[in-house]
């Protein structure tokens, strides 16, 4: 297997059949379907489509009880880091020298690995935070969730779900820096369990979405002083958010917030000035996540339910094309590294297609109708 570097990538896992679909970011189309043996719900995004220019750059997954890399050329497993959980959920800094991961019960620890390809100690961990101490809840731990960074990488959020706070690390000194309570808003309801976040690329504005309640909710957040975060708005159903909010994207001019709310199967477009929703993009299916494109034009929303890739242009906020991918998508990130499969990879994905199983079939953590740690499997 091959590769070609500078050109625009779209790399979509679709945990139905444990291939991956990589789509040309710029005709908008697939170039190929090929089986990998993983899959991964929540990969790193963030900051990972504008990094990963080079083949031996890398991709990181979360994976059955830990996180790896795959090298972007080759798609070959780099390496991987056990973190004691099944869930966990990464991050690279916003220049690509570590990734951050919160590993969810039972570990409840905070992870930072060495991603620079050149280092010695790569995929090294430099630093761990235990995150049991001071809770007793249920899941023994806070739940420490996503991980997404203020512009300057210098500290990090992370939502607790079962916590009901919002814990700000210092990624340099590697410890907790401030941590803010979160109270539920919904009547009747006692947690607001906030658990993935997204902060702008100009380091104004965190969104936050909550498993609160039985609709969900979306907290929007001034983080102009990273260390002191101040909530601005709770929106909820009544304010015209969808259902079950999950993941969210900041579009290009760090005012447009795009949130994925499969149980409506929509996604909510909201303003983060007026902190008020402005618009609804049907969708058709279920969809959990999204990425950007390198260039940060277009949004690429893996439609679970339809086996399909949905693209929304981000000034129109509308739907440009659909593009057929392989089973149950969940997952995406992207680069300007387009890998070449070989015969026997197509050909497993042809036959993993048609309902066989072939190769390896890890599991990964995801919320929904998917192969994963959660589910015990298909």
């Amino acid at each position: 297997m091959g590769s070609e570097a500078d050109e625009p990538t779209v790399y979509v896992f679709n945990t139905g059949d444990r291939t991956l679909s990589v789509i040309d970011a710029v005709a908008d189309e697939v170039v190929t379907t090929t089986h990998i043996g993983t899959t991964a719900s929540f990969p790193a995004n963030q900051y990972a489509p504008r990094l990963t220019d080079v083949p031996d750059d890398h991709l990181w997954l979360n994976v059955s009880n830990g996180v790896r890399a795959l090298t972007a050329g080759s798609l070959e497993s780099a390496i991987s880091v056990e973190t004691g959980s099944g869930a966990n959920w990464l991050a690279l800094t916003p220049n690509g020298s570590s990734l951050v991961v919160s590993a969810r019960e039972p570990a409840h620890t905070q992870y930072r690995i060495d991603a620079a390809r050149r280092s010695k100690t790569f995929g090294e961990v430099t630093a761990t935070i235990d995150r049991t101490e001071g809770y007793d809840g249920r899941r023994n731990g806070p739940g420490p969730c996503d991980v997404t960074f203020h512009p300057e990488g210098t500290y990090a959020f992370v939502p607790d779900l079962y916590g009901d706070t919002l814990t700000v690390l210092d990624v340099k000194a590697f410890e907790v820096a401030t941590q803010v309570a979160v109270e539920p808003v919904v009547d009747g309801v006692e947690a607001a369990r906030p658990w993935m976040g997204t902060a702008s690329w100009d380091g104004q504005y965190l969104a936050v979405e909550h498993s609160e309640g039985t609709n969900g909710t979306e907290s929007i957040w001034d983080v102009s002083d990273p260390t002191a975060p101040e909530e601005l708005a709770r929106l909820t159903a009544a304010d015209g958010l969808g259902a079950m909010p999950l993941t969210s994207e900041i579009g290009p001019d760090d005012r447009t917030l795009f949130v994925f709310t499969p149980n409506s199967q929509d996604v909510t477009v909201i303003d983060l000035d007026t902190q008020s929703v402005v618009k609804r993009i049907a969708l058709g299916g279920n969809a959990y996540v999204s990425t950007w494109n390198p260039e940060r034009t277009k949004l690429y929303v893996p439609v679970q339910t339809r086996n399909e890739v949905a693209v929304i242009d981000a000034d129109e906020r509308k739907i440009t094309t659909r593009l057929e991918v392989g089973a149950k998508p969940y997952g995406a990130t992207a680069g300007s590294v387009r890998p070449r499969s070989g015969m026997t990879d197509t050909t497993l994905a042809s036959l993993a297609s048609l309902g066989f199983t072939v190769g390896k079939q890890e599991m990964t953590y995801c919320r929904g109708e998917c192969y994963c740690s959660a589910d015990g499997g298909p």
